[in-house]
């Protein structure tokens, strides 16, 4: 390797970093998920660096907003998460991270930091329901 190119800092491939729609932070949330349960584990946020060591290393990397500094999932708990795959989604402003989990998620102790969490009460959606009362609003709309 030339002297020049191990001077060069690497970055996260231009075309990926292009795709990102990041933050005021330069942020991008980080959604990861089990890759065969499809279980979702936490949420964390990457910046470009993150990005590129998540991609390159096989390990995932988060940028922390707390401590201002990188961390890389499992090396202070042994909770390490192996990348199985990352892709975008179609605004550029979240990723999802599938991962085969060593171990918690969550640094409460729990697989999932949605466990920790714990639900929130919700009115549930019915579909059939309500394509019901659309097909009655579209009738009546009708007759008028």
């Amino acid at each position: 390797m030339s002297q020049s190119s191990n001077n060069q800092k690497e970055r996260l491939d231009p075309s990926i970093a292009a795709r990102l729609k990041k933050n005021d932070q330069g942020l991008v949330a980080a959604v990861v998920q089990q890759y065969d349960s499809r279980q979702v584990l936490m949420v964390g946020y990457m910046d470009e660096e993150a990005l590129r060591r998540t991609l390159t290393t096989g390990r995932v990397t988060f940028w922390s907003r707390s401590r201002q500094e990188y961390w890389r999932k499992g090396d202070t708990s042994g909770h390490v998460q192996y990348v199985k795959g990352v892709s975008i989604d179609c605004d550029g402003d979240a990723l999802l991270v599938e991962v085969d989990q060593v171990g918690a998620a969550c640094h409460t102790g729990h697989r999932s930091c949605f466990e920790a969490g714990g639900p929130l009460s919700a009115v549930q959606g019915n579909r059939a329901q309500m394509q019901m009362q659309n097909k009655e609003g579209q009738s009546s709309a009708e007759r008028r």
